[in-house]
Order: C-alpha cells, then sequence, then structure tokens
C-alpha cells in the first residue's frame, strides 16, 4: 500500500493536468509589461533556483563523508516536490483570494490557471504573473530545504517527503500569504519583510529546532565535515543566487534592486569578518567554514532589511547577527540539542535578529513603500513594536506548528532511521550509493 502511493499522487496530478483549464489566455485592459523589469526579474528566478544546489553543496560539506548524498537529495529534491505542489495549488495557498488574511484560496490560480496573457499580480504590475508565481516558487524551494540541516544523518527520506509537503501547506504557505499578500494579516499591520526574513529563514529555523527537539540526538558523537572544499563552493553559489533573492525582490530593474544588491552585498562581508575576529578574540584559529557560515548568516539577516535600510545600516546588521549567531551557537553546543550543522541558530536567530534590526534601521527615504513608518533609531517605535510582536507570533506558530507536524509524520511514517542504518550512513541505508 505504501509503495503504492507515490505512483497515486502522480497519476492524480497527471489527470488535473489533463483537465485544468491552463490555456485560458487572460488580457487585462492597461496592463503594461515592462521589458526591463522582465528581464531582471527572469534572471533574479534563475539566481534563486541556484541556490538550492548552492544549499545542497553547503550541508554536504560539512556531514560525514557517509552521509553526503542523502543530505544533498534532501535539498534537491525539494525542487521537485514543491514545484508540483506550487503549480497545482500551493500559489493559490500563499497568493490567492484572501481567507480572513491567513491562508489564500486554493481555487484562485488553481494548475496555474489565468496566468497566460498580460495578468499581473497587485503589487508587480510590470511583470507577467506567471514569472512572479515562479519567482515564489523558488523561495517555496529552498526553505523545506534549509529544515533539512537540524536532523542531517538521522532521518528517513520517506518520512521526510511527506514532512516537506506538510510544512509547505500548514506553515509557509500561511507565513507567505499573511507577511506578503496585501490583504494579509502581518502585512495590514505594518511588517516589513523584504525577501523573506520571515516568511524563510524564521520559519525554517524554529522549524529546525524542532525537528533536532523531536528526533534527538545521534547515536555518533563524532563528526567530521567531509568536503569543507564544498562549503566554499556552496556559499559561492548562495552568496551569488542571494543577489536574486534579494534585489530582485523589489519585483523591478530600478534604484530600489540596487540597494537591495548593495546592502547584501555589504551585510554578507561585515558578517563573514565579524564571525572570523570574533573567533579570533576567543581563541580560536580563522577557520575556512567559519568563515562561510559567517557570510551566509550575513545573508541571512540582511534579507528582511535589504530594501528598507541604508547600506551603513546593513553593516550594523551583519555584525550585529554574526556576533549574536557565533554566541547562540556556542550555547547549543553546550546543551543536548542535536541541531546537526546549527540551522536554528544561524537561520533561525539570524532571521530574527535582521527582523527586529529591519524594525531599527528601516527608513521610508529607501523604500517609499514602506507605510509602517521609520524604525526606532530614527525615533519611532511603532515598526519596532510590530516585529516585536510579530516576531514572537511566528516564532510560536512556526516551532508549534512544525513539531505538531513532525508528530503527524511520525504516525503515518517513522522519522528516524533504525540504530543499524545510522551506523552505516544514509548514503547508503537510504538511497544505496555511495559518494
Amino acid at each position: 500500500m505504501k509503495r503504492s502511493l507515490p505512483f497515486a499522487i502522480l497519476v492524480i496530478v497527471l489527470i488535473l493536468a489533463l483537465i485544468s483549464p491552463s490555456f485560458e489566455t487572460v488580457t487585462v485592459a492597461g496592463n503594461k509589461i515592462d521589458s526591463g523589469d522582465t528581464a531582471w526579474l527572469l534572471t533574479s528566478t534563475a539566481l534563486v533556483l541556484l541556490m538550492t544546489p548552492g544549499l545542497a553543496f553547503f550541508y554536504g560539506g560539512m556531514v560525514t563523508k557517509k552521509n553526503v548524498l542523502s543530505t544533498m537529495m534532501q535539498s534537491f529534491v525539494c525542487m521537485g516536490v514543491i514545484t508540483v505542489i506550487w503549480v497545482v495549488f500551493g500559489f493559490s495557498l500563499a497568493f490567492g483570494d484572501s481567507i480572513n488574511g491567513i491562508i489564500g484560496n486554493p481555487s484562485t490560480f488553481f494548475m496555474m490557471k489565468g496566468m497566460l496573457g498580460n495578468a499581473t499580480w497587485k503589487l508587480a504590475p510590470t511583470i507577467p504573473l506567471v514569472l512572479f508565481a515562479m519567482f515564489q516558487l523558488k523561495f517555496a524551494v529552498i526553505t523545506p530545504a534549509l529544515i533539512t540541516g537540524a536532523f542531517a544523518e538521522r532521518i528517513r527520506f520517506n518520512s521526510y517527503l511527506i514532512f516537506l509537503c506538510l510544512f509547505m501547506v500548514f506553515i509557509y504557505a500561511p507565513l507567505a500569504h499573511s507577511t506578503w499578500h496585501p490583504d494579509g494579516l502581518m502585512f495590514k499591520l505594518g511588517v516589513l519583510d523584504f525577501a523573506g526574513g520571515t516568511v524563510v529563514h524564521m520559519s525554517a529555523g524554529w522549524a529546525a529546532l524542532a525537528s533536532a527537539i523531536y528526533l534527538k540526538q545521534r547515536n555518533e558523537k563524532a563528526h567530521a565535515p567531509a568536503r569543507i572544499s564544498y562549503v566554499l563552493l556552496g556559499t559561492g553559489l548562495l552568496w551569488f543566487g542571494w543577489f536574486g533573492f534579494n534585489a530582485g525582490s523589489a519585483l523591478g530593474s530600478g534604484a530600489l534592486a540596487a540597494t537591495a544588491l548593495a546592502t547584501t552585498t555589504t551585510a554578507s562581508a561585515a558578517a563573514a569578518m565579524s564571525w572570523i575576529f570574533f573567533d579570533m578574540m576567543l581563541g580560536k584559529k580563522p577557520s575556512v567554514m567559519n568563515a562561510c557560515i559567517g557570510a551566509v548568516v550575513g545573508l541571512v539577516a540582511i534579507t528582511p532589511a535589504a530594501g528598507f535600510v541604508t547600506v551603513s545600516s546593513s553593516l550594523i546588521i551583519g555584525i550585529v547577527a554574526a556576533v549574536v549567531s557565533n554566541l547562540v551557537v556556542m550555547w547549543r553546543s553546550r546543551t543536548s540539542i542535536d541541531d546537526t550543522l546549527d540551522v536554528f541558530p544561524c537561520h533561525g536567530v539570524g532571521g530574527m535578529v535582521g527582523m527586529l534590526l529591519t524594525g531599527v534601521f528601516a527608513h521610508t527615504n529607501v523604500n517609499s513603500g514602506n507605510s509602517t513608518g521609520n524604525g526606532l533609531f530614527y525615533g519611532e517605535t511603532h515598526l519596532f513594536l510590530m516585529h516585536l510582536i510579530a516576531l514572537v507570533a511566528v516564532s510560536i506558530f512556526a516551532f508549534g506548528g512544525s513539531f505538531i507536524l513532525l508528530k503527524v509524520t511520525d504516525l503515518i511514517s517513522p522519522l528516524r532511521v533504525s540504530e543499524e542504518e545510522e551506523a552505516l550512513g544514509l548514503d547508503i541505508s537510504q538511497h544505496g550509493e555511495e559518494l
């Protein structure tokens, strides 16, 4: 019965594709697609997709040699599974007609209906709707992939696929809708999240913490990274792709995109150097892997703020995020929480730092679309308070919801591999392959 389930799912998707009215062409009077904006978003979409293979190398190099392929596959498979869900009803859940500001109507863009012609998204009037949908898909793809670093080396692949789907529907889609849809609950409250600090990194970080707690510790305490050169390659791909992630979120090719690109570069550089210098102050050697981790933490932290703060403020955000995440990594190492690749300290905490500092340094002169007001640094408190409230609410929702989904998944299919499979390594036990 369990083995026939994937085939049944494929049959259902095939039937839906055959009966879908996706051939419908929509012509909207007055809509004018801008070729420059469209070209930049096409490029950005490709850049963001590149981040997921980059993450596969980043995580794959950090785990032990017998788990490299399985860890990389956990990222890679998201490009397949999430894409299918997104096309069928996922985009509708995130950006469809709002249901109480919490979730979208799954029938709004069911099977990508109404995507042809010059139809556009409300907040992106110069690019085709289908391009906006594909751009947002890449964010949905990488979010659950980020979680995998927390339960690396001990999760069953089949069970992971179930959790992946549940997380997309019940955690990611509601957060994306409430944050980025103009009728969304947090959007209306004035919460600013330029490119996914809340939707992507906080949700993944809290889900990672829930996963690490639920699956408990690995049986083998010793941990030697398989390929630090993979980590370096993955960092380069992530940094390169992040320009599409952040600058692409301007949804156009103008000055705002340029600002986001500049703040992204600066924050990552500042965080990488701050992580290295902080380690040296503590008497540690400036390691290659920690420099890479620092760079990624800076990218995470600037993500919610990229299009709302000045370049000088991005320096501060990168420095603060690196020091705070470094401290949380040290704290985590002294606990029994086995977050294999420190996803929560880096992505979860980095996202929270970025979200709070957006509430500190955001200014309307940077982005005229910011109607909430200026940050705490400029003497206004409303934006910071809204971000503080949202941080608490999102943290409870993402952690609690993910823990419940882990339990549901475990009831459907056991999450953890056996002790023998873990000792053998997931590359062999789950995929029958070796590096």
